[in-house]
């Protein structure tokens, strides 16, 4: 009787590893949608070429914003209220907003639907990593993260190849998968560590828990900054692929929907070296320190390309993806620097603050180009995203083989 029930528990944490995972692939391909069918859409609904630019960095930044504001949102609801109903309400809102892009036809519009769309991708990631962490064992957590970044990556591979077809169709298909998923969803279980934390008295999803301790907060800002370099490499050096090509006196036009596929291909499998390197060497920070390094380089040769193809930038962008494929690993970090009356909150906005830090980086960024050009920009804020990450690695303590079944006080 009791072999039955621990291959029920066996296949129940499998289920549960796949659904947060299938869950994050639909988070990826919406959140990652708009990057790949920017100019195609900007221009379908009449956004002039000298405009595309502009308009897109907007449209992007509300999603950002949206990112932002859902990830406090459902990172206090996941630990008030249990992290099942965040990985609900999330999908459902995300799903729908998805769909209503489909049928935009002006840029005000098409940036209030990616707002609430970004509200509702806020909650999928911390919400699976969360649920993964707590029901794994220490010894084994690594891995299921890892499984869940890796999987989800290529969510953003399956958003390159549809958006290349109909940009409509695409936010179309991102909705009817995210219903898809949710009915997939009505087989998941909350965590033991959660039901355990609900039943007791102390505070939960207590946001001034993270800033009204000096460490905490301090700690709390470390995990954002280790990511911080991350989505710069996404959301600028990739994204603006084609101006970036300019620059470089490429010798065709470079396609961003092409360089963020294989960025995500790379990530793919660098999510998945990463997890294992961690549980290897049995060091989250060492991981985190070789990944880092290595995308440093691979950024500087992209950035240095003079007459770059589009062959070379396909194998350019699948290499500086898999050099920054440490993803799950920072996630991992996250999550287990903090207890259980916090740990939803923290794994859910710690990501979100890394996406939605691309608004401040995008001014910056913009403001340098307009002083020094773009490629010495590019140089410019790798540096000081990596020295600010490098800094904020050097002061988290190893989380390993932390036991994470303990409460903020």
């Amino acid at each position: 009787m009791s072999d039955d029930i621990s291959r029920k528990q066996k296949r129940n944490v499998v289920f549960l590893v796949l659904v947060a995972a299938l869950g994050y692939f639909v988070d990826l391909y919406d959140l990652i949608i708009f990057s790949i069918v920017r100019t195609q859409s900007l221009k379908d609904i009449g956004v002039s070429d000298a405009d595309i630019q502009p308009d897109g960095v907007f449209i992007i930044n509300m999603q950002m914003f949206g990112l932002l504001l859902g990830g406090l949102m459902w990172g206090v609801i996941g630990d008030k209220f249990g992290r099942i109903k965040v990985l609900f309400g999330s999908i459902l809102l995300y799903s729908l907003a998805n769909i209503a892009n489909g049928f935009v036809h002006d840029v005000n519009t098409y940036a209030v639907i990616r707002f609430i769309a970004g509200i509702g991708l806020a909650g999928e990631l911390g919400a699976g990593i969360t649920l993964v962490t707590e029901t794994l064992s220490k010894e084994k957590r690594g891995y299921g993260t890892t499984i869940v970044a890796a999987i989800g990556l290529f969510g953003a591979v399956v958003a390159s190849l549809v958006g290349k077809e109909d940009w409509r169709t695409a936010y179309f298909t991102g909705g009817g998968l995210g219903f898809l998923l949710l009915l997939l969803r009505m087989g998941t279980f909350e965590s033991g560590m959660y039901k355990r934390a609900e039943q007791s008295a102390v505070s939960k999803g207590n946001l001034l828990m993270l800033f009204n301790d000096r460490k905490r907060f301090f700690k709390y800002i470390c995990c954002i900054l280790i990511g911080a370099p991350l989505w710069y490499v996404v959301g600028i050096l990739i994204t603006q692929a084609p101006e970036f090509g300019k620059e470089l006196g490429a010798t065709e036009p470079l396609s961003a929907a092409t360089g963020v596929m294989f960025t995500y291909i790379g990530l793919s499998i660098g999510d998945i070296f990463a997890g294992i390197l961690s549980q290897i060497t049995r060091s989250r920070k060492l991981t985190m320190l070789i990944f880092q390094v290595a995308s440093t380089i691979s950024v500087i040769v992209y950035l240095s390309a003079k007459g770059i193809t589009p062959d070379k930038f396909m194998w350019l962008s699948f290499i500086i993806g898999f050099c920054i494929g440490y993803w799950a690993t920072f996630n991992t970090i996250a999550a287990e620097q903090f207890g259980t009356n916090i740990r939803s909150t923290v794994a859910t906005t710690v990501p979100n603050f890394v996406r939605g830090a691309l608004i401040p980086i995008n001014f910056a960024f913009d403001a340098l180009v307009k002083q020094y050009g773009r490629i010495t920009s590019g140089y410019i804020m790798l540096f000081i995203l990596i020295g600010l990450s490098l800094f904020a690695l050097s002061r988290l303590k190893e989380s390993f083989d932390k036991d994470l079944d303990y409460m903020e006080s």
